[in-house]
């Protein structure tokens, strides 16, 4: 098996300043080693999951495919756990000052709370918190 230490996920943007000027009002900061004119390197969980944040034109370098609409097709949604349901509700509000959109209702399972947020470039992150210990049992 391969022991693997990190995960970097990459993502399209058109205008790096205003997405990093998003993510910078939901409380996320960047890693200026690998920050700049052409990317941003978004850090969630330090030193464990990033977002790698491209220009369109950079991120196409790396692909021979086209680069999907995410405001027309979603290709990946991105999941963010957090502490409790008032801390999903708080990335929320964050998210939609910053400019973002609710996408769906909120899910409210008993055990696990989630909203989903589309960032400005379409691309949707699902923030939940999960309680296990209140799973139905199988």
């Amino acid at each position: 098996m391969i022991s693997t230490k990190q995960i970097f996920v990459n993502l399209p943007v058109k205008d790096l300043e205003k997405t990093m000027e998003f993510f910078s009002k939901l409380g996320f900061k960047f890693n200026p080693k690998f920050t700049d004119e052409n990317a941003a390197c978004m850090i969630i969980s330090e030193d464990h999951i990033y977002a790698m944040l491209l220009v369109e034109k950079f991120f196409k370098s790396f692909i021979k495919k086209e680069i999907a609409d995410a405001k027309k097709s979603t290709e990946v949604l991105l999941a963010l756990s957090a502490g409790g349901r008032e801390e999903v509700d708080a990335m929320m509000k964050l998210g939609l000052e910053a400019g973002g959109k609710e996408t769906r209702e909120t899910q409210d399972l008993g055990f696990m709370y989630g909203r989903a947020l589309e960032d400005l470039d379409g691309h949707i992150w699902e923030i939940f918190y999960m309680d296990e210990s209140k799973m139905p049992k199988k």
